[in-house]
């Protein structure tokens, strides 16, 4: 049996050729990555990089398993909360703070009435 190249996307865009999507899909034995249930003919599906490509995973096909897209739009989901989040923690760290807003609002007949800083 003749042994491939893994396939390596030359950037975190490019989309895996035809041949990839079948590699992956044999490898997997038509099983979705995220839910365990079976692929039939038909039903939508999507290449899955198993650690997303903005948390550090890579775009290659060592990365990339078959989701249906349902699961896979709720883990997308998941993996951006992540993303915000360990954001949120390194700018605390590194001291990058959100400028602080100053409170008002508006009164019945129009006036902005600002709060008061405390300090």
């Amino acid at each position: 049996m003749r042994s491939t190249a893994e396939w390596i996307g030359k950037s975190d865009d490019d989309r895996p050729p035809a041949y990839v999507r079948l590699r992956v899909f044999n490898r997997y034995g038509g099983i979705c990555y995220l839910s365990n249930s079976v692929i039939r003919p038909g039903d939508d599906w999507e290449l899955e990089h198993m650690l997303a490509i903005c948390n550090g995973g890579e775009n290659r096909e060592s990365n990339m398993a078959p989701a249906l897209v349902a699961p896979h739009k709720d883990k997308t989901k998941a993996d951006r909360l992540l993303k915000a989040k360990n954001d949120r923690v390194r700018k605390k760290h590194i001291g990058i703070k959100k400028p602080r807003t100053i409170r008002s609002w508006r009164r019945f007949d129009g006036s902005v009435v600002r709060a008061e800083r405390e300090r």
